[in-house]
């Protein structure tokens, strides 16, 4: 199995590697009877991976990275590719993400990919991936449930405010970094004003501190908080339960209702992308970068 693969765990699916956004013929499945990591790490995301299990009704995408579970653009092309999938079969009836470790849910974008951006198409590229990702989370036939259990911040909140219902832990706390990068949150913005309401996210995309999880939960970027872990995982999973008992088509015809008026993001998102990929060649990005790299 090549390292680009899903990796699957657990007696279940094997999700093939191909590209999912462009309306596949028929899913076709490779059936094992036990499929573990490799031993090493895969080679395109650095250590990076996402894996797939779809069990009693529920589909679980796990995305893990060692820095911080940031998203390189090979790790954000497999996390929509697999959001995809999912949506498409049938065994899922409800979608959980949720990322590995116990550090931060997510950093964001990798800030070692972004040094290597050396012109616009490049930048739209990558920052293109992090559209892809929240496009297939809002398109997904099935409520998407999202678990945060730690910091989360630029992109990663993005990942939180796509997600139909989001559960946290209550040291989940937020920010919005791009423009302390020189950039700003242009591509996760549209997902997360929706969320939250123009104040509160023009609030987070001006002052760039943290914001902490009863904050996230008082503007709507968080369903419920919790106060750890397994609390959280608790209530996660019980709700998931509860779904994946539900009407699918009640669930699909609510996701769509809940989308309503983002039938032109395909649109808006790459315009979103072109900026921040041209944003991230000025001097003033390259040398903010430079330094948070150094600490």
């Amino acid at each position: 199995m090549a390292h680009g693969d899903f990796i699957a765990e657990e007696r279940i699916r094997l999700f093939p590697y191909r590209s999912a956004l462009s309306a596949p013929p028929a899913l076709s499945f490779i059936f094992q009877t036990m499929i573990t990591r490799p031993d090493t790490p895969g080679t395109s995301v650095a250590g990076g991976d996402v894996t797939v299990t779809i069990s009693d009704g529920i589909g679980t995408i796990r995305f893990g990275h060692p820095k911080g579970n940031s998203l390189p653009g090979a790790l954000l092309r497999r996390l929509a590719e697999a959001v995809t999938w999912v949506g498409m079969d049938p065994a899922a009836r409800v979608i959980v993400l949720r990322s590995e470790g116990t550090g931060p849910f997510c950093a964001g974008a990798s800030f070692d990919e972004l040094v290597e951006i050396n012109d616009p198409a490049s930048g739209e590229e990558f920052f293109s991936g992090f559209a892809k990702v929240i496009l297939a989370m809002i398109r997904a036939p099935k409520f998407v449930l999202v678990r945060v259990h730690g910091r989360t911040a630029g992109g990663g909140v993005g990942l939180a405010a796509a997600g139909d219902y989001t559960i946290a832990t209550s040291n989940a706390s937020a920010k919005l970094s791009e423009l302390a990068v020189g950039i700003g949150p242009f591509v996760v913005g549209p997902v997360i004003e929706r969320r939250i309401g123009t104040a509160a996210f023009a609030a987070m995309a001006v002052d760039v501190n943290w914001r902490d999880a009863e904050w996230c939960e008082r503007h709507g970027l968080y369903a419920r908080v919790l106060d750890d872990t397994a609390l959280a995982d608790a209530a996660i999973n019980a709700l998931a339960g509860t779904l994946a008992a539900s009407n699918p088509e009640a669930m699909a015809e609510m996701k769509r209702i809940f989308w309503e008026g983002t039938e032109q993001w395909e649109e808006l998102l790459a315009g979103r992308a072109r900026i921040s990929g041209r944003l991230v060649l000025s001097a003033f990005t390259r040398e903010a970068i430079a330094k948070f790299r150094e600490r």
